[in-house]
């Protein structure tokens, strides 16, 4: 797999840095893992974990109405120690059963906030029973604290990093009227996609929580194109074309002056974000743009986002063409794979085509009906 995260600094690698100190003290403690809170979605997602002998749960989401423990202690914003987790059984929960199936026995689970609003929660996890007395607990609360600190830190860069590119990106929204529905339907799209292909292709929960935060980023750099072009309501004639086609590498140069500026280079999958904005028009054959890169040569991250992109533009009504149906959206797509687009990512957005369609009923947005150019070069 071409990716971004290959050779890159990850959450993963810092839990991993955490687990291996706390082991020197608790050997007992098998497996730390932290999972995220989307108050938008009310939803619990796998996100980094540290697991000797694997993960058992991975790729995963629950809501937290469903899950009334975890809403107790989020309500509460009290840690809770479970003593003998086999009282468990017979819970109707995937995660828990998933975790008994593993053979752990005892748990110490806590609750992370930032700015009083819940982040989502850190759990301690050891295979026998009544491990987290008070003396275990105490030690591990330092290293709590550390795992919070470190998250908050990456997430409030990212943040920062993602406030002044959305800035930008309103600005282009001023004059190409490209709905925030365009934007969210974006990023559930790609998530939807890289949530198809982790398994199969080795992709991380954070590598498709990166994805989810910057697709919708990806068209940052038509704010360099030209109204005359931008706004055009008929098709673009081939040198309109070119200069449209421009707004990938100008994307790419908004991106590197604002890091600059703001010396945000340390922000995590920073990498991501720029192959997100370079790349997402490149085609597996080599006849996309700007690079002209073919198959695993566009990173991953890349081919998950056209495929979002293509999606969303082909569903969507435009001046210059009607919305097509998702079932004719995804047979055009499936008819291109392997040349146009990713196969194994198209694959997955058919796999997930009921899910797709409740982001389509979700997120409609009149104002679709004056979006323009996207700057593909199929004719919709």
């Amino acid at each position: 797999m071409s990716g971004s995260l290959a050779g890159a600094r990850t959450l993963q690698d810092e839990i991993a840095s955490v687990h291996e100190c706390l082991k020197r003290q608790l050997p007992l403690v098998e497996r730390i893992a932290v999972a995220l809170y989307d108050p938008v979605r009310d939803t619990l997602k796998t996100f980094v974990n540290s697991t000797d002998g694997g993960s058992p749960i991975a790729h995963y989401e629950v809501t937290l109405e469903s899950t009334p423990s975890l809403k107790a202690i989020a309500l509460s914003g009290r840690p809770r120690v479970l003593d003998e987790m086999r009282e468990l059984e017979g819970s109707p929960s995937e995660h828990t059963r998933l975790l008994l199936q593993k053979g752990y026995r005892s748990s110490y689970t806590l609750p992370v906030f930032e700015d009083g609003q819940l982040f989502g929660f850190l759990f301690f996890d050891a295979s026998v029973p009544g491990y987290f007395d008070p003396q275990v607990v105490e030690h591990l609360d330092v290293f709590a604290r550390l795992l919070s600190l470190s998250l908050s830190q990456a997430f409030s860069e990212t943040r920062l990093l993602e406030s002044a590119l959305r800035v930008v990106t309103r600005l282009t929204h001023y004059r190409d009227p490209e709905t925030r529905g365009h934007l969210d339907r974006m990023a559930q799209y790609s998530r939807i996609v890289a949530k198809g292909v982790a398994a199969a292709s080795g992709l991380s929960d954070e590598y498709v929580e990166s994805i989810l935060r910057f697709s919708p980023l990806h068209d940052i750099g038509k704010i360099a194109v030209p109204d005359s072009i931008l706004l055009k309501q008929s098709a673009l004639t081939p040198s309109e074309f070119a200069v449209m086609q421009t707004h990938a590498t100008k994307g790419a140069e908004i991106i590197e002056g604002i890091v600059r500026e703001m010396d945000l280079g340390s922000v995590i999958h920073i990498d991501m974000l720029r192959n997100v904005v370079l790349f997402h028009h490149e085609s597996m054959d080599g006849s996309g743009y700007p690079q002209g890169r073919r198959g695993a040569e566009i990173p991953f991250e890349a081919r998950i986002v056209k495929v979002a992109d293509v999606f969303d533009a082909l569903t969507s009504r435009r001046p210059y063409k009607d919305a097509w149906s998702i079932d004719e959206a995804l047979a055009f797509m499936t008819s291109r794979s392997g040349d146009l687009f990713d196969g194994a990512c198209v694959a997955a957005l058919v796999a997930g085509r009921n899910e797709a369609a409740a982001v389509v009923a979700s997120l409609v947005d009149a104002a679709d009906s004056e979006q323009s150019h996207e700057g593909y070069s199929l004719e919709l």
